[in-house]
């Protein structure tokens, strides 16, 4: 599947300016992105429920950017779980192959079979109301799937469940996924949820691609400071350009990226990438810790009064007493750098 050029506007909008972005056959991508970004909007040129001013759509090499919706071959799970009431979950799943005149016998066959497929084999008498919103949702899945489509789209599929549920649906929607071999789009704005089931992750910006990569390039190498800020948390520390080097809290660390046209900088760390060691005569005051189970996160100040946030390990909680000093020392790895905003120069932001 293939996005070429893609430029959509609603009045003065402009809610994709010329979007490039490929997807490989089978392949799971993720569009991610702020509220706004056109993460949507390419998902619904995608599936026809939206005309590209410029630009086209490819699907298996075929220009399907005017293609009736109906006839795009295309499965779609919106955020609301959009269930007939007045069907039980097999006539939901089935409803698509009423509407292509399937035999009944061979429709409640294939109904039956998705149902198992999502974990609800005897949830087929049941009706919407009767279901879970989990359930509401794996049924909405199985019928996205019941013509067998060349490619699957879900448009926050998961953002009104609650957390334990989320997690455990997108576990199953990628195990479908892996073992359907399906070509598939998700939108979330939700950057775990992207990182954790996609096999490639697009993120976008006022219409346009930031970046696009696997998740963990996405995450360790972000190719701009946006990128950085919005996926995981990010230290903004106060530094000093020189040459191909950036002097931060006391260390010269090597500059990944572009950067700005004037020497004072904010430099971007992660909070694992902060080094914290306990010692009376450290240079770093323990503001706050928060337990995390499996980490602590930290926040220290250092001597020159700028903040900065630590991750460690969740057994290391014990070392860290509120009030007490520590050394901080950054990873000695490259750095994103961008151009200094007085308001994030003593604060850590989390996307």
């Amino acid at each position: 599947m293939e996005f070429r050029g893609l430029r959509r506007t609603f009045g003065t909008t402009v809610a994709l300016d010329g979007l490039d972005l490929t997807v490989a056959p089978g392949e799971l991508i993720a569009l991610l992105g702020p509220s706004g970004c056109g993460k949507t909007t390419a998902l619904r040129c995608v599936a026809g429920f939206e005309t590209p001013d410029q630009g086209a759509v490819l699907l298996d090499g075929e220009d399907i950017t005017r293609v009736p919706a109906n006839r795009r071959d295309a499965g779609m799970v919106f955020q609301s779980y959009s269930l007939f009431p007045n069907l039980n979950a097999r006539d939901n799943v089935a409803f698509g192959m009423r509407v292509r005149k399937v035999p009944t016998a061979r429709r409640h066959a294939r109904a039956a079979e998705l149902l198992e497929l999502v974990g609800l084999p005897s949830h087929g008498d049941r009706y919407p109301h009767q279901l879970s919103g989990g359930q509401q949702q794996r049924v909405a899945l199985a019928r996205a799937l019941a013509l067998e489509p060349r490619v699957l789209l879900l448009d926050e599929p998961l953002s009104a469940l609650d957390a334990k549920v989320r997690v455990t649906l997108r576990e199953e929607i990628r195990r479908l996924q892996l073992s359907l071999g399906i070509t598939t789009i998700f939108v979330t704005h939700d950057q775990e949820e992207a990182l954790s089931v996609a096999d490639h992750v697009a993120v976008l910006r006022e219409g346009r691609l930031e970046q696009s990569g696997p998740p963990a390039e996405i995450y360790d190498r972000p190719a701009t400071p946006f990128v950085a800020e919005f996926v995981g948390t990010m230290n903004h520390l106060p530094g000093r350009l020189s040459g191909d080097l950036v002097e931060v809290a006391g260390q010269r660390l090597p500059v990944h990226g572009d950067r700005p046209g004037t020497p004072e900088v904010d430099v971007l760390v992660r909070p694992e990438t902060v080094l914290v060691t306990p010692g009376e005569d450290g240079d770093a005051l323990i503001v706050t810790s928060s337990f995390r189970g499996a980490s602590v996160r930290l926040l220290l100040r250092l001597g020159d009064g700028t903040e900065i946030v630590a991750d460690l390990p969740g057994h290391d909680a014990a070392r860290f007493a509120l009030g007490g000093r520590a050394n901080v020392r950054l990873v000695e790895r490259p750095v994103l750098v961008a151009a200094r905003t007085p308001a994030a120069a003593a604060e850590a932001v989390s996307a």
